[in-house]
């Protein structure tokens, strides 16, 4: 123990303190200058073996209490017979460093080890080590603090290990994530209401320039592979390139929502927006909001999770197609036909005409002929009539083989001309198929003053009739053998 140290502070130190002695690893030094070795480093890595050797040669002189207490030795002795235990595994990979700044002549040095108590429990150690003075040629005495740091490392080990799982989380999840910064846009709305602006919405209604200001002040920090793939981009520039291409036409209407949702400090909420991928296909999606906390008071990090929905609302579009339509024709079905019908009845809007028809034989062709070959007729005619009705007009198929035809607005001539356009591409029709052509009875009416609709439909129904009996008779006729 030297002089200069009483030995009453040594052993009350509250941190484990060495006294130990590494002249045999000075002269094994000397060896090696002798041999021409100049990179310690690359030395002692290339083989282990070189530190284990200069380890055996450093001599343990003396130990306080505290380093007693933290490897859980009995007293001196039991520490010093049990050295392999406390030194062990990886501690040859930390000990270079230490080696290596004694080497290049420097009186301190300090490395983080793992030593193991000899109880077995593992010790993050904060090692650091000091020449004592007059020994600085010899390294006889060099006074070692063993500092237990296993609860910090522990937490920082923790705190990498959560941070990698969060970036795993982010990265791999497969819901498209944004990370933006939106405190330039906490600024803007903060000026507005220190402007005294009260109501938000019509400002914007007044300035619709400041929703396409705020969007311009977005800054997107970070997406995870799930965008990519969601918007089609081969990376994360060329997707951050071409946000405007991503965020377009109807995209201002729910960004206006969301800022008014920001304005009144909701800083998480969700809405049903359209997006468009880079190879300009639609992508409806779920947004959803979130501020990180922590950060309500600036907007500086924030979440936008986006949920392709995509899939959903075509289904939820062809469900409500089929609550609408009749698949077979493509055509209205008598559900949307019998709503339009009482829609037209309460508006206002007159004169209102109506075509009713037939088609002829087509019994004739499901008895004959079989099912698909009247599907196919049905099919023909549902083609000519999406040819000629459009919007406001709209053709429906209201039986197995009647169709109606509503036009608002349309007077006694629209509606013949419309009967007259409906018989050219009928010829038309026929022409492609000469060995089935199709027949139709038709029947017209259009609304008197303070006639209901229904009274007029019923009158081009009867109409339709008179013109299928009609036909009917003239087929019987020809029939008929001939004296």
């Amino acid at each position: 123990m030297p002089e200069t140290f009483e030995a009453d502070v040594f052993n009350l130190a509250p941190v484990a303190m060495w006294i130990e002695d590494f002249s045999g690893v000075k002269r094994q030094f000397d060896i090696w200058r002798g041999q021409g070795i100049t990179d310690i480093r690359s030395y002692l890595r290339e083989d282990l073996s070189r530190v284990q050797e200069c380890s055996q040669k450093i001599r343990v002189l003396s130990v306080n209490e505290k380093t007693l207490e933290l490897f859980a030795a009995r007293d001196f002795d039991h520490l010093l017979s049990n050295m392999d235990r406390i030194f062990r595994d990886d501690m040859l990979e930390g000990h270079i460093t230490e080696l290596e700044a004694l080497w290049e002549g420097k009186a301190r040095f300090s490395s983080h080890a793992v030593n193991y108590s000899l109880s077995g429990k593992r010790l993050d150690i904060q090692l650091r080590g000091v020449i004592l003075p007059g020994h600085e040629e010899t390294f006889e005495r060099i006074l070692i603090t063993t500092e237990d740091v296993t609860e910090r490392e522990e937490a920082r080990r923790l705190e990498r290990s959560n941070r990698r799982y969060a970036e795993s989380m982010f990265k791999h999840s497969p819901v498209s994530l944004w990370v933006e910064d939106f405190s330039r846009i906490k600024r803007m709305i903060d000026d507005l209401k220190d402007g005294g602006i009260v109501d938000f919405r019509v400002f914007m209604d007044v300035h619709p320039e400041f929703v396409h200001q705020c969007m311009s002040e977005i800054r997107v920090i970070e997406v995870n592979k799930a965008t990519l793939d969601l918007f089609c981009a081969p990376d994360e520039q060329t997707l951050l390139r071409r946000l405007r291409d991503v965020f377009r036409d109807e995209m201002d209407k729910p960004f206006r929502e969301q800022l008014i949702d920001l304005w009144n400090g909701n800083l998480f909420h969700q809405r049903e927006v359209i997006n468009y991928a880079l190879d300009g296909t639609e992508r409806h999606v779920l947004l959803q909001f979130s501020v990180f906390p922590g950060h309500e008071q600036d907007w500086s990090l924030v979440q936008v999770a986006l949920t392709d929905i995509t899939a959903r609302k075509k289904a939820e579009a062809y469900l409500e197609y089929l609550g609408k339509h009749d698949v077979l024709t493509k055509l209205y079905n008598r559900a949307f036909y019998t709503d339009e019908l009482n829609r037209l009845e309460r508006k206002s809007l007159r004169p209102v005409s109506a075509i009713i028809i037939d088609l002829n034989g087509l019994k004739v062709a499901n008895d004959t002929l079989g099912h698909d070959a009247g599907d196919k007729l049905l099919r023909r005619l549902g083609e000519v009539l999406n040819g000629v009705v459009a919007s406001p007009n709209s053709a429906a198929r209201i039986g197995g083989d009647e169709f109606a035809i509503l036009m608002p607005g349309a007077d006694k001539q629209v509606a013949a001309n419309l009967v007259e356009t409906i018989y050219e591409l009928l010829k038309i029709n026929n022409q492609f198929y000469s060995a089935s052509p199709l027949g139709i009875s038709i029947g017209v009416a259009t609304s008197e003053p303070g006639e209901t609709l229904e009274a007029m439909v019923r009158r081009a129904d009867m109409s339709m009739y008179e013109v299928k009996k009609a036909h009917y008779a003239e087929a019987s006729l020809k029939a008929m053998p001939t004296g």
